[in-house]
């Protein structure tokens, strides 16, 4: 299989993780399956220090590699992209790299160098919630959407801080189809996610994958909106088989009932919600399909030992507590 080049593009006060995370799903790929040839790149080659501190050494320089080899450009972001925009030689490489490159992505406000490069010229794009006003004001020819986990138009790929991973999963997928990237979710411990702009949908790796349509159809109801309304009537309609056949059908390809398909999604919907949003428990319960708190309390509880309250408070003390640092990092 002949190699893609997968450049990372790094600079003084990049976001590490924004490299690491990327980097790392594509290595996984490149072990399972061959295909890639991952490449770090900044100003200059050497030591690049990162926005924690962290040194990170580039292998080459923007003088040391051709533009016209790199199949994957991804643009890492940081609370130094707004100095690094000022780089005449460095945005320069990036235009003729973005000019002849296969596809072109970036990662939160890495968007920021695709702008000044002029890559993004009519283009929607998403970034970092505390940068949006910043990247609609530097850059009125952008269409900017912040609500999408990423947001594919046409060759160009961009990414939320918090989906760098994901936006990695997607080209695998495309690059090597869904068993790869599949498989890479679950070395990672991963949830693999749909490409696009559907910022709910995974694929759970706790269940089997659909043999046929008609329940691929019905499981792909199920993840583009859990809260909806999944009675073994609409699903299959959603197959298009009788609801007799459906629930035999797929309790033989997934290894459960619809029923309880439908709740751990659901349950999953609410994780969520719960960890990575401020909506009360009242309104996340109706919006995954739960109806009330108090079944969605109920459900926590037989799934996962703990309140839907006290899974917030565990979460928020680990994730959402380095919240202000990671805006800090990108603004």
């Amino acid at each position: 299989m002949t190699e893609r080049s997968v450049v990372f593009m790094i600079y003084e006060g990049f976001q590490p993780l924004d490299l690491v995370g990327p980097h790392e799903v594509f290595q996984h790929a490149r072990r399972l399956a061959g295909g890639y040839r991952c490449q770090v790149v900044a100003p200059r080659s050497g030591a690049v220090q990162a926005a924690s501190g962290l040194p990170v050494h580039a292998e080459y320089g923007v003088d040391d590699l051709d533009p016209e080899s790199v199949d994957t450009l991804v643009l890492a972001g940081g609370k130094g992209v707004d100095r690094a925009c000022l780089d005449a030689g460095l945005t320069g490489w990036i235009r003729e790299a973005g000019a002849s490159a296969r596809r072109v992505t970036s990662v939160c406000s890495g968007v920021f160098l695709l702008a000044a490069a002029g890559l993004l010229d009519g283009r929607r794009v998403t970034t970092h919630w505390a940068r949006e006003q910043q990247l609609i004001r530097e850059h009125p020819e952008v269409d900017v959407d912040c609500e999408p986990i990423f947001i594919r138009d046409g060759r160009v790929d961009i990414g939320r801080c918090h989906r760098r991973m994901d936006l990695a999963l997607a080209l695998v997928e495309d690059d090597l189809g869904r068993g790869i990237a599949r498989a890479v979710a679950r070395e990672m411990v991963m949830f693999l996610r749909r490409p696009g702009g559907q910022s709910q949908f995974s694929v759970a790796l706790w269940s089997k994958e659909p043999a046929t349509d008609p329940v691929r159809a019905a499981v792909s109801a199920i993840h583009a909106d859990p809260g909806a309304r999944h009675g073994i009537a609409e699903l299959a309609q959603n197959a298009r088989l009788s609801p007799r056949h459906l629930q035999r059908r797929f309790t033989a390809e997934l290894g459960m009932p619809p029923a309880s398909y439908v709740e751990r999604v659901r349950v999953e919907a609410a994780q969520r919600a719960l960890a990575e949003g401020h909506d009360p428990v009242e309104a996340i319960a109706r919006r995954c399909g739960f109806g009330t708190a108090e079944t969605l309390r109920r459900t926590f509880h037989r799934h996962l030992g703990i309140a839907p309250s006290d899974y917030r408070a565990r979460f928020r003390s680990t994730t959402s507590a380095a919240e202000p640092q990671q805006e800090q990092e990108h603004s």
